[in-house]
């Protein structure tokens, strides 16, 4: 297994989870802001308020950062920080504070991975409809072309949006993740097809302005269908299957893959969807299919399917008792071989991991140190998965590992450890965790620290 030369080794986060100063310097308010205080939405009525504090402590988190050997940190931008209404007049501290960060990195020689939007929606233009409003793919636009003119003399990898899939269904279908809504289908197909054409201005708008030459990307959260076995017809139905779209809802893959890198909504989704699919007006698939340097991947566990008689795919249910995580996602190693390997055969489309963890249980053990075995093993085994791919020919940029600290996560609230870095969020005390010190072994020797049992 080898993993290539320039092979980049890093960590991610994201705005709302990490930064906390959520009303500081004029920064607006987000959706996320807004809903954490619902009572029953976020555990225990946990909010992002402080979160870890890296709005104020980012200093201290670089300098861990570069302890750890981390070749790059991919980030999140906070749209409301920078544009407090959304649209219009910009936060001026809130630039500054990303001007802060990014030089912070760049001293310590970590390259900078910028996020344009992960999750955290800008609350005053939800008021104005949010995604359902057509006008929201030019509001993105313009707030690309905010942080574009500001940062990119510094950053060069760009990603448009994290997960969408993950907003859209949860946010707006399911109604568990902000902003909260449960929607008829129809609209919710009508807000991805709009968060679709942001993507693709967004990346217009790069590629417009970018002041060094950028390398841009579009962050999906994949749902990895297994081959049950190696056999010629599990491969393929697995393949069929991970692909195709049988149910109505928005969280499957090529609903989101086919449009951006073919240009078009998958055959098999229109014909389910009918009736609930919005208005596609000319020239929507050519802005929502921008060419990408990179589809980066959101993987944590797959499921495993085999080929039926009939020439069709079924899920093989497990055993009881299969391993687990904290979050109940199964651990599924054999995902970061074949999501990334299925995404490259079908598209053609340089890989990356921005994100791949565990969350675990996780506390100070009594000699001052966090022990975390188990996330140890887990990205052991995941990364030699990957690395396999990468040896069977898919093209990859690099991997980040989620998350870099400890943080808010989500509905989950603080309940749920994913970090390499453990956080107080009492005291905001940082300590590294074993896994952290591993993977810095991991990242000197370029992955073959990975062979090692």
């Amino acid at each position: 297994m080898g993993f290539p030369k320039d092979f980049v080794w890093g960590a991610a986060a994201a705005s709302y989870q990490i930064e906390g100063g959520a009303t500081d310097d004029g920064k607006g308010l987000s959706v996320w802001d807004t809903m954490s205080r619902w009572p029953g939405k976020v555990w225990e009525g946990n909010t992002g308020d402080v979160a870890c504090d890296h709005y104020h402590r980012y200093e201290e988190d670089v300098r861990l950062m570069s302890e750890i050997g981390l070749h790059a940190y991919r980030f999140s931008i906070s749209w409301p920080r920078v544009l407090p209404e959304g649209a219009g007049a910009v936060n001026e501290p809130g630039l500054e504070y990303y001007d802060r960060m990014l030089d912070a990195l760049l001293e310590s020689g970590i390259q900078p991975w910028a996020t344009l939007f992960h999750w955290d929606y800008p609350y005053a233009l939800y008021c104005r409809g949010g995604w359902l409003n057509r006008d929201s793919a030019d509001w993105f636009a313009d707030y690309a072309a905010v942080i574009v003119d500001r940062l990119s003399d510094r950053v060069t990898h760009w990603m448009t949006q994290n997960e969408p899939q993950v907003y859209l269904a949860l946010g707006h279908q399911t109604g568990e993740h902000a902003p909260g809504l449960k929607l008829p289908f129809s609209d919710v197909l009508l807000a991805t097809h709009h968060s679709l054409m942001a993507h693709g201005k967004a990346v217009q708008a790069i590629r417009a302005r970018a002041k060094t030459t950028p390398v841009v990307g579009f962050v999906s959260a994949v749902g990895v269908k297994i081959p049950a076995s190696e056999s010629a017809d599990d491969i393929e139905a697995a393949r069929e299957c991970m692909f195709a779209v049988t149910e109505k809802h928005v969280f499957q893959e090529a609903w989101f893959s086919d449009p951006i890198n073919r240009g078009v909504y998958p055959d098999d989704g229109l014909a389910l969807f009918g009736a609930d699919m919005p208005p596609i007006r000319d020239g929507d698939m050519e802005i929502i299919s921008q060419p990408l340097d990179f589809y980066a991947l959101n993987i944590y566990q797959g499921q495993n399917y085999a080929a039926t008689p009939e020439g069709g795919c079924e899920l093989v249910p497990e055993a009881d008792g299969r391993p687990l995580t904290m979050m109940n996602w199964r651990v599924s190693p054999e995902a970061l071989y074949w999501g990334p390997r299925f995404l490259w055969d079908r598209y053609h489309v340089p890989t990356a991991i921005t994100e791949n963890g565990m969350a675990n249980c996780d506390w100070v053990h009594l000699d001052g140190r966090v022990h975390d075995p188990q996330r140890i093993d887990f990205l052991k085994r995941y990364l030699r998965e990957y690395g396999r791919a990468i040896d069977d020919g898919v093209e990859a940029l690099g991997y980040f590992v989620w998350s870099i600290l400890d943080n808010f996560e989500w509905a989950f609230g603080y309940s749920k450890r994913f970090g390499i870095i453990y956080v107080d969020f009492g005291t905001g005390e940082r300590i590294l965790k074993d896994s952290a010190f591993w993977y810095r072994a991991v990242i000197e020797s370029n992955g073959a620290a990975l062979s090692e049992p």
